[in-house]
């Protein structure tokens, strides 16, 4: 068994949490901002000096690789992501992009024998936060997402610059050839931190991670009337605020009482228009995403969305849309069973673990066999700027990576 190294992953660590460092002990690093082409320059420098060759793809996914001793053999690729969200933290995608990097340090340092070459990789644009949606350069590899219409993204905050315009502007534009695919590659690896409470309430070290949730995001709105808040009396009022609060108070109760402790479901975004403190709303648009691993209870909770604009809210009329959806997207059972076996080996405390978060590993799974490994994540914060890992939290992560992708290297 072959262990990673506690100072090369602090240094790391340390390194990559100074692009775009937002003074308060995290990051706000988006897509192909200057601040993601510095982390990217370091990754290309440090994968550079270990003797890896640099690609680039026409989604500005980069590619660090080394040889292995077999030629004709296929690429065993370890990837996560380096953009974050607004004042997010220094261990979000970014963990995996340093793991990757420290398992072929790691192979090259110790002159570990391996057949395949093995490539670190870094996804472009996983979270979304500049250039809406989320995963979007995985999702147009992997043949999820439509790239004319992605190159369409437009900037949240300028409204104006394109993701197109952006990677037109980006160095690391390359060649579509350069794409990952399941005829270069074999099969894709993911270190990640686990954002959630999970492993450090287990007191475990790493989990194997089985699965990606199914969900569900809808859109409810329901429609009122606009009138002076000082003048209409309140048994003629169409307040649709008044309305929405109804069905989300409804919501939680049925949704309860499908006694699911397993379920998670969030209303994490809500419009109110006019939104003037003297008008009565007459529309309110809130989000409602469900996450389960079962599809039938997925299929459960959306009978309950469903029925809400068969009920009375406040006289207000509702109507309920689909946003999107997944399925419950399950890794390959052998690459899992490698990164248990590696823990265990290694005497890592670890267990399953499903992921309730979208990953890049997720579309990937569609074309190749794929896994991930998480790394506990301190109070379950992520997505924010107290996110923290402890580093041996984070080389104990890489350990088991590198000793799974050396099981699938020798296959």
């Amino acid at each position: 068994m072959f262990t990673c190294d506690n100072k090369r992953m602090e240094d790391k660590i340390k390194t990559f949490s100074k692009f775009g460092d937002a003074g308060h002990g995290g990051i706000t690093r988006y897509s192909l901002s200057p601040e993601a082409h510095q982390a990217r320059d370091e990754f290309v420098k440090r994968m550079k000096e270990i003797g890896a060759v640099i690609e680039t793809d026409d989604m500005a996914n980069v590619y660090a690789t080394i040889p292995g001793t077999e030629s004709g053999l296929k690429r065993i690729v370890m990837a996560s992501h380096c953009d974050s969200v607004k004042n997010g933290g220094n261990y979000d995608g970014i963990l995996g992009v340093i793991g990757a990097m420290e398992v072929l340090e790691a192979v090259v340092d110790q002159s570990i024998p391996h057949r395949h070459p093995l490539t670190a990789m870094i996804w472009t644009n996983e979270e979304g936060s500049l250039y809406p949606p989320a995963m979007m350069s995985s999702g147009v590899v992997c043949g999820k997402f439509d790239k004319e219409k992605m190159l369409a993204s437009i900037s949240v905050l300028d409204k104006t610059t394109t993701f197109g315009d952006a990677l037109n502007a980006s160095p690391y534009k390359g060649e579509e050839k350069n794409r990952l695919n399941p005829g270069d590659y074999q099969a894709m690896f993911e270190l990640h931190i686990e954002q959630g409470p999970i492993l450090e309430d287990a007191g475990k070290d790493v989990g194997v991670v089985t699965c990606v949730l199914g969900m569900f995001n809808y859109r409810i709105r329901f429609f009122g009337q606009s009138d002076h808040a000082g003048t209409t009396p309140m048994h003629k009022r169409r307040d649709a605020l008044h309305a929405a609060a109804q069905a989300l108070c409804y919501l939680h109760e049925e949704i309860d009482k499908l006694e699911r402790p397993e379920l998670v479901y969030t209303t994490g975004e809500i419009v109110c228009h006019p939104c003037v403190h003297t008008v009565i709303p007459d529309m309110i648009d809130f989000s409602i995403d469900v996450r389960h691993e079962d599809p039938k209870v997925l299929e459960q909770v959306l009978a309950i969305v469903k029925r809400l604009p068969e009920r009375e809210w406040a006289k207000c009329r509702c109507e309920v849309q689909l946003a999107w959806a997944r399925d419950t997207v399950y890794f390959d059972k052998e690459l899992v069973g490698y990164v248990k076996e590696s823990a265990d080996e290694l005497g890592i405390s670890n267990q399953y673990i499903n992921s309730g978060a979208g990953h890049d590993a997720q579309y990937v799974s569609y074309i190749m066999p794929t896994t991930m490994i998480f790394v506990p994540s301190k109070d379950g914060h992520s997505h924010c700027e107290p996110e923290y890992t402890p580093v041996e939290s984070c080389t104990a992560g890489a350990s088991v990576m590198l000793n799974a992708v050396l099981k699938e290297d020798k296959k």
